[in-house]
């Protein structure tokens, strides 16, 4: 027992004033008359007899009633375990990200986790969360041992990043409906790359405790992975010098100097090794040329050879496709031949053979079949014919793009193809004697991406528009903006396909841009876009979302088929007619048909992040432990019985005694008083 406001104690000594007030009561005589004084003996009498007390029961009343007022507001508690109150939540987190799997970490963990489940009480209620790529909970809080280890039973080690501040969220959001104490036990290697930028993420909410069981024991050991592997994702001609090679960066973590045997891989075999020195704690840069791919897709691997620590990160795995040079259909106007020589000057210096631009007119197209088509360019195309449209809309709702570079023939136009809304202005910046600058531009978008734009806007900023047309973007998203805040590339989808709208043109008439060496890296990406290619192979990382149809086109054609890493379809089959995007959350091959009816080969790799093991420094561990109400909890052991206390008021049961024992004093102070005015 203890007293959560001791200082109020000081008011015990009020008790002194009961005894004061039954002790101040004056003697009083009844004076009679007498003759003489003469024959009385002077005397000194007594009065220790009128200072005894009297009425001693109302004296324990008055008494009882200071005392308990003293104490009530000294707030009395008394400790309770923890471990026994029946309103007190276990949480049990289970880390099973991609650095759980080195060494016995994972089992160890869960062994532990078992432990604690099984020291719980009966009555006590439990919840199991699996900390992955994300924060999952799988079951509900209750208080049957069965379901509980069965859903620890069930975990597995996965191949996804841990985030601390999803286990701050997670239990904060849960706080919110469990209104009592919430015990949480976390086993884990406690990774100090699993720890989010902002601390405030892995705050628990105050009335959550956390007890962290970190199952890394002693030196980080060290550890050399794949850090990362630029190889094409689409490849037209393996004997291309620039694009027919792989580069791949092998990095140590706490690791000494040393020198590495790194292999390349295709389907299974390896057709090249480099010799690598790899400095202390640092990386190094290989290179294999040319990389030798069969037509269709290819499975390819750099791994490590010689093993370490953990070798699950030794290697790196990307898919290639080899396939002939694609189409790129070109429609211009009659008589209109600068944008076909700027365009296809700067498609072949980019793609190096991997497209093919065929050229013609307008009105040449009426027996075309753009499905034969990498994708569609139409410049400053006035009119096409109706047959041709009707065929193109069909080709971009099944999954083709298109690019439409407006021109000088934007002012004419009633409407422009594949689009919702005619042209509604025109700007002749020349008419005012200047030009414009592209102010605005997206560089998140594939068409332009950039890593570092850098001060000149990643080229852009040296661009003159010289004319321009004036559109409703609606739904579209605008990608580049002019200086006057007039939209010069938008991107709309139709369909399973794409139309991407240059509102000026691809000549040197309506811009410089053709002369610029941002045209010649806009029209890469572009292509790369538009046919495709780039999002049929390649590698992503694991917890990647993968887009499987186009968000408003969900159910209008084929399902689509995706077969994961260990040869299972992660899709039931109603999820395989309605899914718009899939979540790749296993590292390995995944083959994929579209809903457009491509198939896309994807390599995905866990996040290099959880490769370095080095764990969160100590200091950090005992803040996060000590966000929560109670305080810095140590570490404890799987089978310890950790004894925890919980102060339990007793106020208001005080302040309840004290209300029946100033009834009684009342009561009884009442009748003494009756039967002093009765004697008088």
């Amino acid at each position: 027992m203890g007293f959560l406001a001791p200082w109020f104690l000081g008011g015990l000594a009020a008790l002194g004033v009961p005894v004061f007030v039954h002790l101040l009561r004056k003697h009083v005589t009844t004076p009679r008359p007498v003759g003489s004084l003469m024959f009385f003996e002077r005397g000194t009498q007594s009065s220790s007899r009128h200072r005894r007390l009297r009425y001693w029961l109302l004296f324990a009343l008055r008494f009882a009633l200071v005392l308990l007022v003293v104490l009530a507001f000294a707030n009395p508690f008394v400790r309770r375990n923890a471990a026994d109150t029946k309103g007190q939540l276990l949480v049990i987190v289970l880390d099973n990200s991609f650095s759980m799997r080195a060494g016995t970490r994972f089992a160890d963990a869960k062994r532990e986790a078992l432990a604690v489940l099984a020291a719980k009480p009966k009555e006590q209620k439990a919840q199991v969360m699996a900390l992955g790529g994300q924060l999952a909970i799988l079951l509900q809080p209750t208080v049957d041992d069965g379901p509980l280890r069965a859903a620890l039973e069930s975990i597995q080690p996965g191949d996804g990043h841990a985030n601390f501040g999803e286990v701050g969220r997670g239990i904060r959001t849960l706080s919110e409906t469990v209104p009592g104490p919430i015990d949480v036990h976390l086993f884990s290697d406690m990774q100090r790359t699993a720890t989010p930028g902002n601390f405030a993420d892995m705050v628990l909410p105050g009335n959550a405790t956390l007890h962290v069981h970190a199952v890394a024991k002693g030196a980080t050991p060290p550890n050399w992975t794949v850090e990362s592997v630029d190889a094409p994702a689409d490849l037209a001609d393996p004997k291309d010098p620039k694009r027919s090679r792989v580069k791949a960066v092998v990095v140590g973590f706490g690791t000494p100097a040393a020198e590495k045997t790194v292999s390349l891989m295709v389907n299974g075999k390896t057709i090249a090794t480099r010799k690598v020195n790899i400095p202390a704690n640092g990386r190094a840069t290989v290179e294999f040329a040319p990389l030798e791919v069969a037509y269709g897709f290819n499975k390819c691997a750099v791994r490590i050879e010689g093993g370490d620590a953990f070798p699950g990160d030794d290697a790196s795995v990307f898919a290639v496709r080899r396939s002939d040079p694609e189409r790129v259909l070109f429609i211009h106007a009659a008589g209109e031949t600068r944008s076909t020589l700027y365009f296809g000057a700067a498609l072949t210096a980019a793609s190096q053979g991997s497209f093919l631009l065929q050229s013609v007119a307008a009105e040449q197209t009426t027996d075309l079949d753009p499905a034969k088509f990498a994708f569609v360019v139409l410049s400053d195309t006035a009119a096409l014919p109706a047959i041709f449209e009707h065929t193109l809309e069909q080709y971009v709702a099944r999954g083709g793009s298109v690019m439409i570079a407006l021109g000088t023939h934007a002012g004419a136009r009633a409407q422009i193809p594949l689009w919702p809304s005619a042209v509604k202005d025109v700007r002749n910046y020349v008419r005012t004697g200047g030009s414009a600058a592209v102010g605005e531009v997206d560089f998140t978008h594939p068409a332009l991406e950039e890593t570092k734009p850098g001060r000149d806007n990643g080229g852009w900023a040296e661009t003159k528009v010289f004319y321009a047309a004036v559109v409703d973007s609606g739904q579209a998203r605008v990608v580049a903006k002019l200086s006057d805040g007039t939209p010069l590339v938008l991107d709309r989808q139709v369909g399973e396909g794409h139309v991407l709208l240059l509102t000026s043109g691809l000549e040197n008439l309506t811009n410089d841009l053709p002369l610029h060496p941002v045209f010649v890296a806009f029209v890469d990406r572009t292509a790369r876009y538009l046919s495709g290619n780039e999002r049929l192979s390649g590698s992503r990382l694991v917890d990647a979302f993968v887009p499987l149809r186009a968000a408003n086109a969900a159910g209008e054609l084929s399902s689509v088929e995706v077969i994961d890493p260990v040869g299972k379809r992660p899709l039931s089959l109603a999820e395989a007619h309605t899914a718009q995007t899939l979540q790749l959350q296993q590292a390995g091959f995944y083959q994929i048909r579209l809903a457009n009816g491509r198939d896309a080969v994807l390599g995905v790799n866990p996040d290099r992040r959880e490769s370095d093991l080095e764990p969160m420094a100590a200091d950090v561990q005992q803040l996060w432990a000590g966000s929560g109400a109670s305080g810095p909890v140590a570490e404890t052991s799987a089978t310890a019985n950790v004894t925890k206390y919980q102060p339990v008021s007793l106020w208001w049961y005080v302040m309840l005694l004290a209300l029946v024992v100033a009834l009684a004093e009342t009561a009884l102070a009442s009748g003494y008083m009756g039967t002093q005015r009765e004697d008088a």
